[in-house]
């Protein structure tokens, strides 16, 4: 009941640990019905925090309450409104001594839709964490939890990194419940399942799994749990960190579990029977399992004409390959190959290196460490001194470098082009800034050979890995024909009858 109505565990609740050098104190988990012993213990509880708030009132004429909740996790109004104000005209009509044979008639105080009754006084402290408010009485041994939990939360907005022309502009946001609500309105269906999880000894951070019962697949499910179940830290801040727990390949450049921001992306994840991860504090879904190809779609390929997204689609590659081997290939093709070049070319970029004082490979590395340098550097900066460093790279690293001899024009160009590549990939960007310096470094020791051999171990790599027991390369790996709809190229949505082999459960028709 409880984890129906305030999103929390209670098969698995993390409590706070001591400090290490303090031995664990049992605290007496009944709650006896005297208000001035709670009042002690949660007083000792949560070490007489400021923002603890007791408020005594009177119930039933002559009978002490004792509301107990925390300043700014609880709404005040919430409060003041629907729960003072009921305390006063609704326990007049109530008799006490049916109160104490029936507690249950303790909701009928409360004008407030979600409220529970709780007989241990360590979950009634624990659950105060959570915004919710507590009602003890004096001479009843149970507490009356009121959800009044309404804290600042940041509006729903556009999502700052998956932007879109065409499609909804709605993104989640750091609270759970929120994230939750955005789902359920996307996909209004009774099979959209949520599971809560606790993790964090620390944070107490709530997590969501979330499924559509009849899609996804069984194994899947229950993997996630078990993986879930098995981490055992103190602090849990952001959906990063438990990617990082249950990632199949922990060492590997690429990742195996997806992330996204917009509604309507995780809803079609979901639709195709994946497993979703809402972590509280993190405006972000993880999906599982993830395949390489996911990396080149977008949400606007399935609104808009299938020509279009067929031909962005095909871009996106592209891209990868240019972002990813541009640099390597002029620097093999300078150093190792300069009879593959065009005469009139080989011309041009000769007198444009005469006078560089560096290796062409010395060089490629060079700009792409300054090119990294003012990247993290933008990001970091606030947005109102971000757009000045775009302007002072073009100057100084570009221009500037160029007139002083430094590097040559042709590798300002090689290197802004991968540069602007990248950008069309987000969610590949870890992966694409080490393989372009790996490639680089085999190009420029052993030419095109180098570069060759690089992508045959990328490809090797990239076969060897799987996503919660599946292949990482499906459709490819597996070769189902049907999923190759929509995968390189991109079918009409009317011949897109089938949901993906392999990550489907029971129900693999999606049209008929």
């Amino acid at each position: 009941m409880l984890e129906n109505i305030f999103g929390r565990s209670t098969s698995k609740r993390a409590r706070p640990s001591p400090d290490a050098s303090e031995p664990e104190k049992k605290p007496e988990s009944r709650i006896l019905g005297d208000l001035e012993i709670i009042k002690n213990f949660l007083f000792d509880y949560f070490k007489g925090t400021v923002d603890l708030v007791f408020r005594e009132v009177s119930l039933f004429s002559d009978v002490k309450g004792l509301l107990v909740y925390f300043s700014g996790l609880a709404n005040d109004t919430i409060l003041n409104r629907d729960v003072l104000h009921s305390f006063c005209m609704n326990t007049q009509t109530l008799d006490f001594h049916a109160v104490r044979r029936d507690p249950s008639l303790l909701r009928q105080i409360v004008s407030v839709a979600n409220v529970d009754i709780e007989s241990d006084l360590q979950k009634a402290a624990d659950i105060l964490l959570d915004g919710t408010s507590v009602l003890f009485v004096d001479h009843l041994a149970v507490a009356v939890l009121i959800n009044s939990k309404d804290y600042e939360k940041r509006a729903i907005s556009e999502p700052s990194n998956e932007t879109v022309i065409r499609g909804p502009k709605e993104s989640f946001i750091e609270d759970i419940q929120t994230n939750m609500m955005l789902l359920r309105r996307k996909i209004k269906n009774h099979r959209l399942v949520f599971k809560s999880v606790t993790l964090g000894s620390q944070t107490s951070t709530p997590i969501a799994i979330a499924y559509l019962d009849g899609i996804a697949r069984e194994d899947v499910i229950k993997e996630v749990n078990t993986r879930l179940e098995a981490i055992d830290t103190d602090a849990i801040l952001d959906a990063g960190m438990i990617e990082q727990y249950i990632e199949d390949h922990r060492f590997s450049l690429f990742p195996t579990i997806a992330n996204t921001e917009k509604p309507d992306v995780a809803a079609a994840k979901l639709l195709e029977g994946r497993v979703g991860i809402l972590c509280g504090g993190s405006p972000h879904m993880m999906t599982v399992p993830t395949l390489f190809i996911e990396y080149f779609q977008t949400s606007e390929d399935y609104y808009n004409r299938f020509y279009f997204a067929q031909v962005m689609r095909f871009l996106r590659y592209i891209c990868f390959l240019i972002t990813t081997m541009l640099p390597a290939i002029y620097v093999a093709l300078q150093v190792f190959h300069q009879e593959m070049i065009p005469t009139v070319l080989l011309v041009k970029m000769s007198g444009a290196m005469s006078g560089i004082p560096f290796p062409t490979v010395i060089e490629a590395l060079i700009m792409i460490f300054f090119y990294e340098v003012l990247r993290e550097a933008g990001t970091r900066l606030p947005r109102v001194i971000g757009p000045a460093i775009s302007i002072v790279g073009a100057l100084i690293v570009g221009e500037a470098s160029v007139n002083a001899g430094l590097v040559s024009s042709t590798i300002v160009i090689v290197v802004a082009l991968s540069a602007i590549c990248s950008f069309a990939l987000p969610g590949l960007l870890e992966p694409i800034i080490i393989l372009r310096l790996v490639f680089v470094f085999a190009g420029g020791f052993l030419g095109l050979f180098g570069v060759v051999c690089g992508v045959y171990l990328v490809i090797i790599h990239l076969c060897s890995l799987q996503s919660f027991g599946m292949e990482y390369t499906s459709p490819f790996a597996t070769f189902n024909i049907r999923n190759l709809r929509d995968s390189l190229l991109r079918y009409p949505l009317a011949m897109l009858k089938t949901r993906p082999a392999g990550i489907v459960g029971r129900n693999k028709t999606r049209q008929k």
